[in-house]
């Protein structure tokens, strides 16, 4: 990305690594709506342009230095947010707010490209894989396609963790794209009743696909009633229900917000630089929880690796690949609203 709206390819020799970094062979980087928000939105990246997007990366370790050294040759995932482990705020628990963290496509170059220097601390090794093309675990999943756990995955499993959902937990998710849909498996995996709620019928029917207990449109008629109503027919518990806001728009952090009841904890994953107007007095009228989640702690990352590995969380059915070269057009597909249910990987060519 040279300038906001405009991309160039570039061929470039391998940097020198840094003590502690590695130099990974990317064999797959998943396309976000961040990259998007990147490129088409003017939101800033903190590394000045030109700067190379991606941050849903997995690949080979080619070599490394420091603590680097010991992986190489193996298959890893990039963390989409890198804490740097020895600060104030990581020794505290709270690296997702480490001031010097790393995020790869926006502090330094990222992983649309055929290899990409990251720090070594936290990379997540993928065990036993030594070809892309291995089906790895219960799922047969590959490691191109793992490359999505970077984002889309880890962070609404760090969201419903936060959450503390547990068995018999009703986990209500607003926004069922990319993140949302993986939000939906995550908190069916943990044992939660789930509801899914979104405007596009297309979205909504992948979501029951994902493991959806209901489904239901974000234009119904007093919703929240509706939604509390059906889980009493079901059963199910109809306070401190869960909510998780995936949708990254103020329609649906409105619609994720106007959900609280009793006891009810909403977490906020999507992003929006709209406003949005709330009745903030809900929060201790409901004796209610919102709180912000950003990525996923690097800790966390064996954990969703086994839920994959283990075929609890299914991310083969809802990845496509595309050639790496192909990126301005998944770009401009997505920018104008194509009709994507599976996350896009781009994959470098041979002959990168």
């Amino acid at each position: 990305m040279v300038a906001p709206g405009r991309m160039e390819p570039v061929s470039a020799p391998l940097p020198e690594i840094p003590e502690d970094h590695v130099v990974v062979r990317v064999v797959g980087c998943g396309v976000c709506h961040t990259d998007l928000g990147f490129f088409y939105d003017g939101v800033r990246t903190r590394h000045p342009l030109p700067l190379t997007l991606g941050h849903e990366i997995s690949g080979f370790v080619l070599d490394g230095r420091g603590l680097g050294a010991a992986l190489k040759g193996q298959a890893v995932i990039v963390p989409a947010v890198i804490p740097c482990g020895t600060c104030a705020l990581c020794k505290a628990g709270l690296g997702t707010v480490c001031p010097k963290q790393v995020f790869p496509g926006n502090d330094v170059d990222g992983g649309f490209a055929s290899h990409v220097v990251v720090p070594a601390r936290g990379l997540c090794v993928v065990p036993e894989c030594l070809d892309d093309e291995l089906g790895l675990g219960v799922s047969g999943v590959t490691l191109r396609e793992l490359a999505v756990i970077a984002d889309a995955v880890s962070t609404p499993y760090q969201a419903a963790r936060r959450a503390g959902v547990q068995r018999g937990d009703v986990a209500v998710v607003v926004g069922c794209g990319g993140v949302g849909g993986y939000a939906v498996q995550i908190a069916r995996a943990m044992g939660a009743h789930v509801v899914a709620i979104d405007v596009k019928p297309e979205k909504l029917e992948a979501a029951a696909k994902q493991g959806a207990d209901a489904v239901f449109s974000a234009a119904t008629p007093d919703l929240k009633k509706v939604v509390r109503a059906h889980a009493r027919a079901q059963g199910w518990r109809d306070t401190a229900w869960k909510i998780f806001e995936t949708s990254g728009s103020p329609r649906g952090q409105a619609t994720a917000f106007d959900l609280l009841g009793p006891a009810a904890t909403l977490m906020v994953v999507g992003f929006t630089r709209e406003p949005v107007e709330l009745r903030f007095s809900n929060l201790m009228a409901f004796d209610a929880t919102a709180r912000g989640s950003w990525g996923c702690l690097p800790e966390y990352y064996p954990e969703v690796l086994q839920l994959v590995l283990d075929g609890k969380v299914d991310v083969s059915s809802w990845t496509e690949t595309r050639e790496l070269d192909q990126l301005p057009q998944v770009f401009e597909s997505l920018h104008s609203g194509g009709a994507h249910a599976r996350r896009v990987v781009l994959v470098p060519s041979e002959s990168l």
